[in-house]
């Protein structure tokens, strides 16, 4: 049991705290009472104030929404007041425009095109917005008159800026191509550079607003001419400084293939030097062609619209493209007419020509790229006609070495090298000049499959073939016409003279190796020709020997006189014959003299002392040296 002490304490102590309770609950009950009073109160003055404010709105949008419908108002003014100066504007251009475009564009070209925007857009408005008014005449035709100054001024410029390059700095051009640095020194101005910016602003100009493509065939027109013009006046130079100081520079430009000559070439006989000058100024008008085309292709390229360059291109080299075709084609011609007179040494102008259309193609295939079709067949097409002309001369001049007619009254009375043999192998030495084209052109007429991608060494072993047949024919010709001659001697002199110049002449040039390459025995075949003609002439001289050769005595009398006679009449009749070789006349001379001297002795020595008349002078007339003597005077017309 809780003492009664704690139980009262404890009464106490929870009745304090309840009246502590009970106060705390008067006093929430205080401020409730207090908080719904200023909310009530509150709420009365927000009441109050949104009563206000929808009084104020609808005082204030009304002001609001008429201030708005203003301001668009003067927006509206203004923008109309700009269109109307603006519109306004389009009927002041023809006036403010007129002067300068009656003045045209000469000198102030910038000012000239800014004042054609404007009547450009003058037109266009006008056209969209009010098509009949004649203020769109107006514009229209100011405008027409302006982009007739402009194409005019675009004319002129071109004409007058436009200029022919001088044959000098052509030769200079051209003959770069060996030397880069001198390349990149050599450079072509065809328009002066502020005339050249005014002409690409004139064209774009008249590509984009004017629609017009009339400037570019006035363009090809006056480059055409000047191309045209310049390579014509390179010709003239060759020829006026061929008259006065001899070619001005080597033919056919530096060679730089297996074409080069390895010796000096021989003066080609019957040759006219201006046939010469007219080889090397074609051969380089070809070459100034490909340089200048090239330089007229990079200032094209700035001037006309992309889409039109190629065509524009192919235009403007033609009338400078036909010239060279059709003087190619006249060296065509004049070789065909050569070949019918069998006059082979002026067809010898197609094989230098050709050989620089061979090495000159790939660049003017990259020139002509983009040309038309008919364009680019120009330059093979006369390649293909050099080369049938030239394998036809080949051919022609074999067979006419063949069938030359045996002509006495053309044949050399003593016996010397026949015009024939001396011109066939001045033809074959200048081939040696052009190996690589003379083989082409027998190449190209060749139907075997081969031919159409022929080796160099399948084309020089055609030549060698047919520098055999050549030779094959000529010595072919020259044992026929030996016929001629009565004195089997003086033909043999003959058939040994040629047979050696033959042999000499493939000796000193590259000629015998080329012979080599298909007849490896062709040298000494020459050698036993020609020492079989020596023993025939050394016969010749048996019927003087016989007579004192011991078989035939001792018919003394007759004999000597019988040797004496023939020794005579032989000596008188082969002094008049010609051994052009030093070396072999003297070798024949020396073979002779030893076989006549040793029989004369051996006679002389058995039989001088025999007393077999009383005039021995009368018939040993001569002495073993006197002999000898005579017969060093053989061959020789002037002892």
């Amino acid at each position: 049991m809780i003492p009664p002490q704690e139980a009262s304490a404890r009464r106490r102590e929870i009745e304090d705290k309840l009246k502590q309770e009970e106060e705390t609950l008067s006093f929430i009950r205080d401020s409730l009472e207090k908080s719904d009073q200023l909310t009530k109160n509150m709420v009365s003055i927000l009441s109050s104030f949104e009563s206000r404010l929808m009084k104020l709105e609808n005082s204030i949008i009304p002001v609001h929404k008429q201030t708005e419908n203003l301001q668009r108002l003067q927006e509206n003014v203004e923008k109309t007041l700009s269109c109307l100066d603006h519109v306004i504007s389009y009927y002041h251009v023809a006036s403010d425009t007129e002067k300068i475009i009656k003045e045209g564009p000469t000198g102030r070209l910038e000012e000239y095109l800014g004042s054609m925007a404007k009547i450009q857009k003058a037109v266009e408005y006008f056209q969209d917005n009010s098509p009949d008014s004649p203020e769109l005449n107006k514009v229209k035709l100011l405008f027409e008159r302006g982009k007739e100054a402009l194409e005019s001024e675009f004319r002129s410029l071109m004409t007058r800026h436009s200029k022919v390059v001088s044959p000098v700095l052509i030769l200079d051009l051209v003959s770069g191509d060996d030397d880069l640095e001198a390349q990149e020194d050599v450079a072509l101005e065809h328009l002066p550079e502020s005339v050249l910016q005014d002409v690409i602003r004139i064209s774009r100009w008249l590509v984009e607003y004017g629609r017009n493509q009339d400037f570019m065939n006035v363009y090809y027109q006056i480059r055409s001419s000047q191309l045209d013009r310049s390579i014509k006046g390179l010709k003239e130079h060759f020829h006026k400084s061929s008259s006065s100081s001899g070619v001005p520079y080597s033919p056919a430009i530096p060679n730089k293939r297996k074409d080069t000559p390895t010796k000096k070439p021989v003066k080609r006989p019957g040759r006219d030097d201006m046939l010469d000058v007219e080889t090397d100024a074609y051969i380089h008008c070809v070459s100034a062609f490909v340089k200048l085309a090239q330089s007229e292709y990079q200032l094209l390229a700035d001037i006309i619209p992309e889409h039109h360059q190629k065509k524009t291109f192919d235009s403007l080299i033609q009338d400078a493209l036909d010239g060279l075709m059709l003087e190619g084609e006249n060296i065509v011609s004049a070789a065909r007419k050569a070949i019918v007179r069998h006059d082979f040494s002026t067809v010898l102008t197609v094989f230098p020509i050709l050989r620089h259309l061979k090495q000159t193609k790939p660049e003017f295939d990259q020139v002509l790229q983009g040309t038309a079709a008919s364009t680019k067949n120009k330059l093979p097409g006369l390649i293909t006609s050099m080369e049938t002309i030239g394998a036809k001369a080949l051919e022609d001049f074999a067979d006419n070495i063949k069938n030359d007619p045996d002509k006495e009254y053309n044949m050399p009375k003593d016996g010397t090298v026949h015009e024939l043999t001396s011109n066939a192998i001045l033809f074959l030495q200048q081939l040696l000049d052009f190996q690589e084209t003379a083989g082409a052109m027998l190449a190209s007429q060749e139907t075997s499959s081969s031919a159409t991608s022929y080796s160099s060494e399948f084309s020089k072993r055609l030549l060698s073939t047919y520098i055999c047949k050549v030779l094959g024919n000529l010595q072919l010709n020259l044992l026929s016409k030996s016929k001629v001659y009565e004195d089997p001697a003086l033909s043999a002199i003959f058939l040994h003279n040629n047979y050696n110049y033959i042999l000499k002449s493939l000796e000193k040039s590259e000629l015998i190796q080329l012979v080599a390459v298909t007849q490896k025995t062709a040298e000494r075949s020459y050698r036993e020709h020609i020492e079989q003609q020596i023993q025939t002439y050394q016969r010749s001289w048996l019927k003087v020997t016989d007579y004192i050769a011991e078989k035939n005595l001792p018919v003394f009398q007759p004999g000597v006189k019988g040797f004496n006679d023939g020794l005579e009449e032989l000596c008188k009749i082969q002094k008049a014959w010609a051994i052009p070789d030093t070396e072999q006349r003297d070798r024949i001379r020396q073979a002779q003299k030893t076989i006549v001297k040793e029989t004369y002795g051996a006679f002389l020595q058995k039989f001088g002392s025999v007393p077999f008349t009383k005039n021995p002078e009368k018939y040993i007339k001569y002495g073993v040296e006197q002999v000898g003597d005579m017969i060093d005077r053989l061959f020789d017309t002037s002892a």
